[in-house]
């Protein structure tokens, strides 16, 4: 048995300047930007302040072209992949943080242990 949720929607800029894409997508979707912007922004990861409850939403650079994925988040990486595979999902990539998949649809998307909130225990789906 392990759990898993919905962790993160992240919005992949493909832009030098993550700064200015940070300021549209904070502007946007009225998510304030971290007082650490400048420190983010230099490791190419800007989280967007969101309201308590709401899926966090980040601001990445990538070099591929711009989209945005999904990550979801576990209390076990191998399970949760091994489920997603047993869908239909394939590994993409396996990084130390976190294992990027490959869903039917085409759409790629991230598996990472979960961090974002304190009660994932409570609000995680529990997976046979």
């Amino acid at each position: 048995m392990h759990k898993s949720k919905l962790g993160n929607i992240v919005i992949d800029c493909q832009s030098i300047d993550l700064l200015a894409a940070a300021r549209f997508w904070s502007a946007a979707l009225g998510y304030p930007l971290p007082n650490t912007l400048l420190a983010d922004a230099a490791s190419g990861y800007i989280q967007l302040i969101t309201p308590p409850g709401d899926t966090p939403v980040a601001v990445q650079r990538v070099i591929a072209p711009s989209s945005a994925h999904l990550d979801i988040e576990a209390d076990s990486l191998p399970d949760e992949v091994a489920r997603l595979e047993k869908l239909g999902a394939s590994v993409v990539d396996t990084r130390a943080e976190h294992i990027v998949l490959q869903a039917p649809t085409g759409h790629r998307f991230c598996v990472a242990a979960h961090a974002s909130m304190q009660n994932f225990a409570s609000v995680a789906n529990v997976w046979q």
